[in-house]
This record gives C-alpha cells, structure tokens and sequence, in this order.
C-alpha cells in the first residue's frame, strides 16, 4: 500500500512537471505569435508614416504651385470640408466669419463640379 501511494505521488509529480513544461513551450509559441504581430503593425505603421509624409510634402509643393498661403489653403479646405457634409452657404459663412457671397465664390469651382456631376448621372 505504502508503495503504491508513493507510486501515484511520483507519478503525480512527474505528470505535474511535465504539464508546467508543456505550458511553457505554449507560452514561448503565444509570446513568437505576439511579437510577429507587433512587428507586422509597426511595419504597417512606419509605412503609413512615410505615405503621411511624402503627401505632406507633395501638398506643400502643389500649395506653392498654386500660389496658396497656408491660411488659403486652410480656409479651403474647411469650406470644402463644411460643404460636403451638406452644410447651408449662411451657416458655413457664419462658422468661418465670412460674408455668404465670399463663401459662394470660394466655393464656385466645387459647386460646378458637383452640379455637372448630378446632369451627366441623370441624363442617362
């Protein structure tokens, strides 16, 4: 009896030191999977940065081909921004401190576009 007991302690010993080092060969496979992800996003991310980059870059000299100062440009791009998401001319001037006709003129190359847009769409 006393050896049977001292058997299955053994046993259980064995079996409890060969479950730990089974979950840690696990933890080493889990912890490979993490880093290759986070190198896989810190990629992606470096590239991103430099694509963010070069388009900075590349707005800053078609800004300069332009002859637009970066309050121009600035003011543009809010226009635009505040006309695609649908807001009134009287709304967008008053969020930008600006006369309605300003706002329209400002505007104008955009509206057209738009409104060519929308007879080519419905004339066919």
């Amino acid at each position: 009896m006393e050896w049977t007991l001292t058997g299955l302690f053994i046993v259980a010993i064995l079996l409890f030191i060969y479950s730990m080092y089974k979950n840690k060969q696990a933890t080493k496979i889990e912890q490979r999977e993490i880093d290759t992800v986070y190198m896989t996003i810190m990629e992606e991310i470096t590239k991103l940065q430099n694509e963010v980059q070069i388009l900075n870059l590349e707005n800053e000299i078609l800004s300069q081909k332009a002859g637009l100062s970066n309050e121009e440009r600035e003011l543009q791009r809010k226009l635009l921004d505040l006309y695609k998401r649908n807001f009134k001319v009287e709304v967008m001037a008053a969020k930008l401190k600006l006369e309605p006709s300003e706002v329209e003129k400002l505007l104008a190359p955009y509206v057209s576009l738009k409104k060519e847009g929308r007879k080519v769409a419905n004339e066919s």
